[in-house]
């Protein structure tokens, strides 16, 4: 967002490329391959200094928004919860979406509120039943997702969609890095910090099931959806699985990174419920 104006462009450096009135809406630009996205960068405009532009989740509002459970071996030996067959799958609701630099509110309900950073996969080209080998080929591109938790919800409810989609529970950005820069983002680096102190720190050749594998599992029975965010879930390090257990605070900062891609940092602050 520039001066009230919401659009979308192309980072380079510490630079945007934004798009004119005449390009494709972002939903429809992500289903375009890279040589079509190139034409369309090379056709802008306006150039903005990137500290002028207040950056907003690359994807507010997904057609589809699904969680993987469990999927880095750490992960679910911190649980106690043997390694998966399958992807353990469930959704998030879009209302917890919340932009980079923008805060967690804790809720009202819940005082164990935990962290977990994610390489999420935005979906391009839509499609069913995709063969593993033609997965990225509907793959958009990537963006990290800090899946923020209230675990007593999450068990007590016995599934886990409402206690992780409490609005701004799904800090999402700082933008999406294409899939022709990171292709099938296999060696990673993925870090939490928590007030400087790192809490997370893995990378994403230790996924259980990776991105190929995911698109072509998710596919079977469901058609994949342009703009459809796929979170792939988090290395072992969450709050809950400490000893003791350690969870967010307001006056925490959360910050996240994964190699190609970015950092994406949010505050945590109290509940502005009356």
């Amino acid at each position: 967002m520039h001066e009230g104006t919401v659009g979308w462009g192309f980072v380079e450096d510490n630079t945007v490329r934004a798009v004119g009135d005449s390009a494709p809406a972002l939903i429809e630009a992500l289903a375009l391959d890279s040589t079509q996205l190139r034409t369309i960068a090379e056709t802008t405009t306006q150039t903005l200094n990137l500290d002028d532009v207040d950056l907003l989740a690359p994807v507010p509002n997904p057609p589809q928004f699904v969680g993987i459970g469990l999927n880095y071996a750490d992960h679910a030996a911190e649980t106690g919860i043997e390694k998966p067959a399958n992807p353990q799958t469930f959704s998030f609701l879009p209302n917890a979406i919340t932009n980079p630099g923008s805060p967690i509110e804790m809720p009202t309900c819940s005082n164990s509120v935990d962290w977990e950073v994610e390489l999420a996969f935005v979906v391009g080209k839509p499609g069913k039943r995709i063969r593993q080998e033609d997965a990225l080929q509907h793959v958009a591109g990537y963006t990290i997702v800090n899946d923020v938790s209230a675990r007593d919800i999450q068990f007590s409810d016995g599934q886990w969609t409402r206690g992780k989609s409490f609005d701004t529970f799904k800090p999402m950005g700082p933008w999406i890095t294409t899939v022709d820069e990171l292709g099938a983002a296999n060696d990673l680096n993925i870090v939490l910090k928590l007030n400087e102190t790192v809490k997370q720190s893995s990378n994403t050749s230790h996924l259980i099931f990776d991105v190929a594998y995911l698109v072509h599992f998710l596919s079977q029975d469901i058609t994949l959806q342009t703009g459809s965010v796929i979170s792939t879930g988090t290395p072992g390090g969450v709050g809950y699985a400490r000893q003791p257990p350690e969870f967010l605070k307001a006056g925490d900062v959360v910050h996240l990174e994964i190699d190609g891609i970015g950092t994406l940092e949010n505050s945590v602050v109290s509940s502005t419920a009356d």
